[in-house]
Order: structure tokens, then C-alpha cells, then sequence
């Protein structure tokens, strides 16, 4: 290490700024007891937005026991479709938050999004992994309120039935 000789010189550190004889600020004079009042106090801060709950496959908490079973049977009528096979996954993220705001502005409550299982791929789709990551990050987890596999004669594990909230007027 004795004969190691740098690159460049290294440059001296500057001096450190000389402190300045400042006086510290005046003290504000506190109001005379009659000028004080209650109500002026602070304003309170608003407490932190609570993020939403995140959503698990097949948590149907939330949903009325009736409608659960339906879609658990297969039986729950489906108010929309979205087929991402065949879709980049930029595309598919695009056309699931274009699906999930339009089929929400409309009123309707189950959708289904079919992602496929991923057959030619050994079961690693693409799609099939990311689809639940992004129903669970904005501007989509808040309008979902649950989402559960699909049932076989729905796509079984290659599709996901998504529940809306219903939309706030504001």
C-alpha cells in the first residue's frame, strides 16, 4: 500500500464557514389573557388516510353470504368480460384500468378478467401472476372490493371474478 500513488491529487476539504454572531430573534410577547380564546386554538390535522385493505384471492368478506355462495357455484351472473390472452403485459395492465372504470361507471358489480393459465409456458403466465398485483395498487384497488378465483366453467384458475364497489358520486 506505501507505493499506491492516486489518480488524481485529492483536493483539500474547504475551511468550515466561520459562525456568525448572530442575535437570536426577539420573543414573541405572549396576548394578554382577555385577547386569548378557545376556539382560535389550532386547526386539528387531518388524520392519515387509511390505505385500503389488501386484497386477497377468495376473501369474499364484505360481500353478502347469498352472492358469495353464487360465486363460489358458478351461478353469480357476470356483468362484464375481459380476455388479456394474447396481450403484452403493458396492454393488459392499460385495458384492465380502462375495463375496471368503464364497467364500474356503468353500475355493474361481478366482472371477469381471464388471464389464462400459462399452458405453453409450463403455468408461469405472465398475467396470471401480475393481474392480483395490479388489482391491489391504484387507481384499481379502490374500486374493488373482492376478488375470487373464477369457477371452472368460467376459466377456473386462468381467471379472476372481480367485485366493484359501488361508485361514489362526487
Amino acid at each position: 500500500m506505501q507505493d499506491v500513488v492516486p489518480l488524481r491529487p485529492l483536493a483539500p476539504a474547504p475551511p468550515p464557514p466561520a459562525p456568525e454572531a448572530a442575535s437570536p430573534p426577539p420573543q414573541p410577547k405572549p396576548a394578554p389573557p382577555s385577547a386569548r380564546t378557545p376556539a382560535a386554538a389550532a386547526p386539528k390535522p387531518n388524520p392519515a388516510a387509511v390505505p385500503p385493505k389488501r386484497l386477497r384471492s377468495g376473501d369474499l368478506t364484505g360481500i353478502d353470504g347469498h352472492r358469495a355462495d353464487r360465486l363460489r357455484r358458478g351461478k353469480q351472473e357476470i356483468e362484464g368480460r375481459l380476455d388479456l390472452h394474447g396481450m403484452r403485459q403493458i396492454e393488459a395492465h392499460d385495458a384492465l384500468i380502462g375495463f375496471v372504470a368503464t364497467a364500474q361507471r356503468a353500475g355493474k358489480k361481478t366482472l371477469l378478467v381471464i388471464t389464462g393459465k400459462g399452458s405453453f409456458s409450463g403455468g408461469d403466465s405472465v398475467l396470471r401472476a401480475n393481474v392480483p398485483v395490479w388489482l391491489n395498487e391504484a387507481p384499481l384497488r379502490a374500486k374493488i372490493l373482492a376478488v375470487t378465483p373464477a369457477h371452472p366453467k368460467d376459466g377456473g384458475s386462468g381467471a379472476l371474478y372481480v367485485i366493484l364497489k359501488k361508485r361514489r358520486e362526487g
